[in-house]
């Protein structure tokens, strides 16, 4: 059974990005972004209202400041309470989901697609796509990138500029490019 491009890009196979299907639904996202990006004088209730017509889904509480881009927006799933500043562009041909409370700075970008490395597809403009999975209260400060396939654990820090291009573990703090482990935070101990 043959699969359509939209369902090898979701896959995460080789797709062809031109297919019409796909164009169709960056147009209907662009239409989408043009009217979000209009509300940046709205409240975050309505903008959140907005959010959850394209959206995966949408916590409670959750804020995304204009402007915002995206390839679709149909696959970005936003926990409750998570913050995205000014600015922040998520390329979501794969699924992205940010765990609740995490705060996003301004001008982040969340890449999930990728080209090959062989020369042969690349010349023929086929493209892949990889998960990106945000734990639940991290930090990702001002400018930073995530790249395809990455996963940052519940309450790590990203410092700002950071070029992810590896999982980050839980609690810890990377910076740099490529991004690399800074120190490990360990909770502070209960008090008696």
């Amino acid at each position: 059974m043959d699969r359509t491009p939209k369902q090898q890009m979701l896959a995460g196979d080789l797709y062809d990005p031109d297919d019409p299907e796909l164009h169709a639904d960056h147009r209907t996202a662009r239409d989408w972004m043009a009217r979000y990006n209009a509300a940046a004088a709205e409240t975050p209730a309505i903008r959140r209202e907005i959010l959850r017509e394209r959206f995966a889904s949408v916590g409670d509480g959750a804020v995304v400041r204009p402007p915002f881009h995206c390839d679709y927006g149909l696959h970005i799933s936003l926990g409750a309470h998570v913050f995205l500043n000014f600015g922040c562009v998520i390329l979501d041909c794969a699924p992205v989901s940010i765990g609740e409370r995490t705060q996003i700075g301004p001008g982040v970008q969340i890449l999930t697609p990728d080209h090959p490395r062989e020369p042969g597809p690349r010349e023929a403009g086929l493209e892949f796509a990889r998960a990106i999975r945000i734990g639940r209260n991290v930090w990702i400060g001002g400018g930073a990138l995530i790249l395809p396939g990455v996963t940052v654990g519940d309450d790590a820090i990203v410092g700002a500029g950071s070029v992810v291009t590896r999982d980050v573990p839980a609690g810890a703090t990377v910076v740099g490019n490529p991004a690399r482990v800074l120190a490990a935070r360990t909770p502070p101990a209960p008090e008696a």
